[in-house]
């Protein structure tokens, strides 16, 4: 098979239009999803694929597709994408460049005129953030599933504004789209993106193949003491909550990630109750992230973190609980597409190496219901989720090429048959 080229001056053009959609004075995008933002970038995607004679249609949960017919319509489609919504501080590349190479391999294989076996697609995942709305990826998950979850619908944003106004409202701003229902069966799905992380760019390489996705699981921990004065209360009458609290967390540091190459342990939130300057801290509750490649590992280290944080609790006269609020389970993705991407970017000579992402995306749940695969770029300094993220033109361009290798060579192999 012969594989067409893509133009990428159009792509580069089209991520130039799309980031000045909520784009920031520093050079980001701040795209919240649902918000004003997220409709208009979706009104220039649907009508960008219309444009082209592509079919728009949405879900329930607001999951934009444009498909392109093949020869066989009653095939599933295959799948690839990414998502439009930004953190606040965001970049133009997080998402975006994924679901904007989908749109330039559908438009490759218009402007060259090749026929598919069956149909494929590109997708526009709500919500995979999850910084105005938790959880994120909530729109993958939806349609992982095929049904909302219990009260996902009324999720609060940080404004007071429900997920399910918001989701009717940005429904309603797309009356061209057909509806379709959740959940529909896929032949395969391949996600594009940035690797938000610098093993890539160290490495040399310019094509990160993934092989999967790290579990996750969010710990909240809460350590319980004594609310007393600052200036009277001497050290051996102390239940101090902050203290136990600073000793847990520089334990964990010292100790889990030095001891496992492999795993992730972050402390992103504390909260202190009461919170007066002179007051020594009653109550203290702090988050968890774990990650690792292997499911049986994060149980260990959640029972690591349970023994650590009880045994220097009662040192210090105070008692501890702890709370999953998330658990994600590892994702190992299709070991033939995964080596169909790798083909695609050898075959193109592009420097690549293979790894599991450290971010969740939503191929985590795609996962779920048939193949699936990412691609990495590499990122500069491996910054993400951060205003000056920034892809180079030539890694833009191998990306997308690869994507759309990939992407006929997979329907080649699994819609042949």
């Amino acid at each position: 098979m012969t594989f067409p080229v893509i133009d990428g001056g159009r792509l580069l053009a089209r991520l130039d239009a799309f980031a000045a959609i909520g784009g920031t004075p520093a050079g980001g995008v701040n795209r919240p999803a649902l918000s004003v933002e997220d409709r208009a970038a979706r009104a220039l995607l649907a009508g960008l694929g219309a444009a082209r004679g592509f079919s728009v249609f949405q879900d329930a949960a607001a999951n934009l597709f444009l498909r392109r017919a093949g020869a066989d319509n009653d095939r599933p489609p295959f799948l690839i994408g990414s998502h439009l919504d930004s953190q606040p501080t965001g970049g133009r590349f997080d998402g975006a460049l994924g679901t904007l190479a989908a749109l330039e391999v559908l438009e490759t294989l218009e402007d060259n005129g090749i026929v598919t076996a069956g149909p494929i697609e590109l997708v526009a995942w709500t919500n995979e953030e999850g910084s105005r709305f938790s959880p994120g990826a909530f729109g993958s998950q939806v349609h992982a599933t095929g049904a909302f979850p219990s009260g996902w619908q009324d999720t609060l944003d940080g404004n007071g504004i429900r997920l399910a106004d918001e989701l009717a409202a940005t429904l309603a701003a797309l009356p061209e789209a057909i509806e379709r229902p959740l959940g529909r069966p896929v032949t395969g799905y391949i996600e594009l993106h940035i690797e938000q992380g610098p093993l890539l760019e160290r490495q040399g390489a310019l094509i990160g193949v993934v092989e999967g996705i790290q579990g996750t699981r969010w710990l909240e921990v809460t350590i319980a003491g004594q609310v007393a004065h600052a200036g009277t209360t001497p050290l051996a009458a102390r239940r101090d909550a902050m203290a136990v609290a600073a000793a847990i967390i520089a334990r964990l540091q010292a100790t889990v990630m030095p001891a496992d190459a492999d795993a992730r342990l972050t402390v992103g939130r504390l909260t202190l109750a009461p919170g007066a300057v002179n007051v020594i801290p009653g109550e203290v509750t702090f988050s968890i992230d774990l990650r690792h490649p292997n499911g049986d590992q994060i149980d260990r280290l959640e029972t690591e973190v349970a023994a650590l944080a009880t045994e220097i609790a009662s040192s210090g006269g105070c008692r501890v609980s702890i709370r999953r609020s998330m658990d994600v389970a590892p994702a190992r993705f299709d070991d033939r597409l995964i080596d169909i991407v790798q083909g695609a970017a050898e075959k193109r000579a592009f420097p690549s190496r293979r790894m599991f992402s450290g971010a969740f995306h939503d191929a985590l749940f795609m996962a779920r219901l048939g193949p699936a695969a990412m691609i990495f770029v590499p990122c500069r300094d491996g910054l993400s989720h951060n205003e000056t993220e920034f892809v180079e033109p030539h890694q833009v361009i191998a990306g997308a090429q690869v994507l759309c290798d990939a992407t006929l060579e997979a329907m080649r192999v699994f819609q042949s048959r």
